[in-house]
């Protein structure tokens, strides 16, 4: 158990704003005769260590490719729209979602979608 700020005693309640313990309403009052803040949350930094495939393919798509994605504007265009969202997390939650995928093509929204990704990973060849 922790300490009270105020008076060192046993705390059982904590400070809604900075999280710091104190025992009774009494300490709760004093602390408040000075303002608080909340505590820094820290930052956490995402692995640094490369993303790999537990099965890659011949369609395996590199991990290069996909990290374009996140700068397609056409992407985040199509990510702007509710509709997009919740099909790719039904997706993403869906036990086959092959099965999905079938009935999701036939949305328009949904396509446009998916074109806007394949032109990112998978650009048209030029006919030169």
């Amino acid at each position: 158990m922790n300490a009270c700020i105020q008076c060192n005693e046993a705390s059982s309640y904590k400070c809604p704003i900075c999280r710091k313990p104190y025992c009774s309403v009494a300490c709760c009052k004093l602390h408040r005769e000075t303002p608080c803040t909340a505590p820094e949350i820290p930052k956490v930094e995402p692995p640094k260590e490369p993303m790999t495939f537990d099965f890659p393919t011949e369609d395996t798509v590199p991990i290069e490719k996909l990290e374009l994605l996140k700068q397609s504007s056409e992407v985040k265009a199509c990510l702007d729209n509710p509709h997009v969202r919740t099909i790719l997390e039904l997706l993403d939650k869906s036990p086959h979602p092959d099965q999905l995928i079938q009935e999701y093509m036939q949305e328009p929204i949904f396509t446009e979608f998916v074109d806007a990704c394949l032109k990112v990973v998978q650009p048209p060849e030029n006919d030169e």
